[in-house]
């Protein structure tokens, strides 16, 4: 059903099944799969492709013209899988021609109230933003995530899947996958997490360990690197890539 009171532009590709609120506009060469509910009030922004099964909330901006002064109004695009919950105020920007002209998001994500998510970022799958969670430009954060409300993410950082982060932290050096922060330091493996994710015994004890060459040794993360490759869990190797690039630094 849409209301009558929805604007949207002709060009714009509206699946069957898909629901549109009062009021709300659909900008031009956008495209909507079958199943998304978008509230009253949304606004829906140019290039913007939108896959199936999701729900926007009253107020949400998606997929609108990003903050960065260098942007030129270029046919950038904003990209979001199937089954994500936007909730009240949610905004979404574009990409930018000095990235890859596209902001992603994945499938089956959460983001609660007023959470921001800026231009080139990269977001995979299940990730929970709580309210106010904010990500500057070409952020990147892996599947699992969660971010607790009121945390600020600086630009070019990598969150590692199945990271926890606090509230209200500020963090501008990437995080490994699976570390909980808090208070703006790493506070330990994410345990809790790793379990309700199905994570056996024996992997998440190698992930203790590998936790405790990074943070407990007083080791250069080269010397790090060079004490978890000695596990053949498939955890630890992932860890170990992330380290190897990771670009601004991680989070000591």
């Amino acid at each position: 059903m849409i209301h009558p009171t929805a604007i949207i532009d002709p060009s714009a590709t509206i699946a069957d099944g898909v629901t549109i609120g009062p009021y709300s506009i659909i900008g031009k060469e956008v495209t909507i799969g079958s199943g998304t509910n978008i509230g009253p009030h949304v606004v829906i922004g140019d290039y913007t492709e939108i896959g199936k099964d999701n729900r926007f909330f009253q107020f949400s901006s998606i997929g609108e013209e990003n903050q960065d002064k260098k942007y030129a109004g270029e046919p950038t695009k904003t990209i979001i899988g199937d089954g994500n919950v936007f909730r009240e105020c949610c905004t979404v920007h574009r990409g930018t021609t000095q990235d890859k002209s596209e902001t992603r998001i994945g499938n089956n994500g959460w983001f609660m109230a007023y959470t921001h998510i800026a231009h080139d970022c990269v977001l995979g799958d299940n990730i929970i933003m709580s309210n106010n969670a904010t990500l500057a430009g070409h952020v990147e954060v892996g599947d699992f995530v969660i971010l607790s409300g009121f945390a600020k993410i600086h630009q070019f950082c990598k969150i590692g899947a199945h990271a926890f982060v606090g509230m209200d932290c500020a963090i501008s050096k990437d995080i490994p996958p699976f570390v909980l922060v808090a208070e703006n330091a790493p506070y330990g493996l994410n345990s809790e997490g790793l379990k309700r994710r199905g994570f056996s015994g024996d992997s998440i004890s190698a992930l203790k360990k590998a936790y405790r060459s990074i943070y407990r040794k007083s080791l250069k993360i080269d010397e790090a690197i060079a004490e978890m490759a000695q596990s053949d869990d498939i955890h630890v190797a992932h860890l170990i890539q992330f380290l190897k690039d990771a670009k601004r630094g991680i989070l000591r």
